[in-house]
């Protein structure tokens, strides 16, 4: 059954007043609907889909110009859950770090300095699009998830990961070169993107921040970026990359696979690579060693078997020089958080299910579905913190929140029967719809 705006749980109502500055009063009740939508939606996440779900007075014509053409800015809407987020996350920095004194070992000298690190995960998701010829922003790219070339459109954003919570960065599109000439449009490459994030992004004061990336973005001007700011980097590297083997006083360049062909069984130790699951063994080869074009890097290489292919392997690189393999591990595994949220944005709040034809429009759908996400995480947390050794994900906050919605519907029904409303009255406020009877 559609949900009137009025069965809103207390706690998305007041999220979404925070929001209410980036919106003038003709805005407000679209960026409600469809954020009401999102939660209980069933179906497809389109625009006909968010009417059936939501009983309120809007109009597919208004949705559709809420998103292509009324004046308000997707940063704008990123930057407020960002702040949102710094805002709530400093007191358990403090506290993190409160704790982390407590438990310090009493020496003499300078006390170790206690640390607090948050990880900026960087990555893209290609949404594909075979039908949407006319679609603005559209090229081709490669799924990972398809294994091959398709025609879509290219998600750039990342998550932002601290003490156990998740905040999704702003979305944005990435065009090809050739897409950017047709449409007028200054081209930026992934590289530029993510150049521009590590530059603008603001962490949590008192915190240490780490760029986790795949091999794709791990290069000399993102990793430079980065260290320009005092962050730590580790990501995917690929396996023609060339690295400096020094042996008997001689130094010699090779590629990682040439590298590791040399390696013997004994050259790998155990280690566990962290999942929801309990985690998995893995062997890994650990070397410090220059990478070319990177720098001093931190080489590692993971098997999930000994036995397996050699072309099997993977390859990882990190500035943290001095980390062992399973610290090392640990914090590659810290990148998966946003294959996850990329899985959520698609399976759980379709994200690749508009139809919009505007490259701004789908933009800032992207976005609204970014910030019904941070404040899923929210609940998620208090989810968490209720229920300790239990994991909780998006999935099972939307799911209380529907559970919340669906009684507080039953509660208006209730008060509005109370009140004197007819069953006509109420089917024509929630647009629900009957079956003509059937004759036999």
């Amino acid at each position: 059954m559609p949900k009137p705006i009025v069965c809103l749980s207390d706690t998305l109502r007041q999220f979404l007043e925070v929001f209410r500055p980036c919106f003038s009063r003709r805005q407000w009740p679209y960026f409600v609907t469809v954020l009401l939508a999102l939660v209980e939606c069933q179906g497809r996440s389109t625009l006909t889909g968010f009417l059936r779900c939501v009983a309120e007075a809007t109009s597919l014509c208004g949705l559709s110009r809420f998103l292509s053409r009324w004046s308000w800015s997707a940063d704008e809407l990123a930057g407020t859950w960002l702040r949102r987020f710094r805002r709530e996350m400093a007191p358990a920095v403090q506290a993190e770090h409160s704790r982390q004194r407590a438990l310090r070992p009493r020496r003499q000298g300078r006390p170790k300095a206690t640390l607090v690190t948050g990880y900026l995960i960087l990555d893209d998701s290609v949404h594909s699009k075979p039908k949407g010829r006319k679609m603005g922003g559209l090229g081709w790219h490669y799924s990972a998830a398809e294994k091959k070339v398709v025609r879509g459109h290219c998600l750039f954003s990342g998550l932002y990961v601290l003490l156990g919570r998740r905040c999704p960065l702003r979305p944005r599109l990435y065009r090809q070169k050739a897409v950017c000439e047709r449409e007028g449009v200054p081209f930026q490459s992934k590289v530029d993107m993510a150049v521009e994030e590590i530059e603008q992004f603001q962490p949590v004061p008192d915190t240490q921040t780490h760029l986790l990336i795949d091999r794709w973005y791990h290069c000399r001007r993102v990793r430079k970026a980065a260290q320009k700011r005092g962050w730590e980097v580790s990501g995917g590297l690929k396996s023609n990359r060339q690295m400096r083997l020094m042996a008997g006083g001689n130094r010699q360049w090779l590629s990682l696979a040439d590298y590791a062909a040399t390696l013997e069984p004994g050259d790998y130790q155990e280690a566990t690579w962290p999942s929801q699951q309990g985690g998995h063994t893995v062997y890994v080869h650990v070397v410090q060693t220059w990478v070319r074009k990177l720098g001093p890097t931190l080489l590692l290489i993971t098997r999930l078997s000994l036995d397996e292919p050699l072309d099997q392997a993977r390859y990882w690189g990190s500035t943290q020089m001095a980390a062992d393999a399973q610290t090392a591990i640990n914090i590659l595994a810290v990148r998966w958080e946003v294959e996850v949220l990329f899985e959520n944005y698609k399976d759980l709040l379709g994200t690749d299910h508009y139809q919009v034809m505007k490259a701004t429009a789908i933009v800032r759908f992207w976005t609204l579905v970014s910030c019904l996400a941070y404040f899923l995480d929210e609940q998620r947390a208090l989810l968490q913190a209720q229920q300790p050794g239990v994991h909780v994900t998006l999935g099972d906050a939307r799911r209380s929140l529907q559970a919340e919605h669906q009684h507080n519907l039953l509660v208006w029904l209730q008060d509005q029967f109370r009140s004197g409303a007819t069953v006509e009255q109420l089917s024509a406020r929630l647009n629900v719809r009957f079956m003509p009877e059937v004759q036999r």
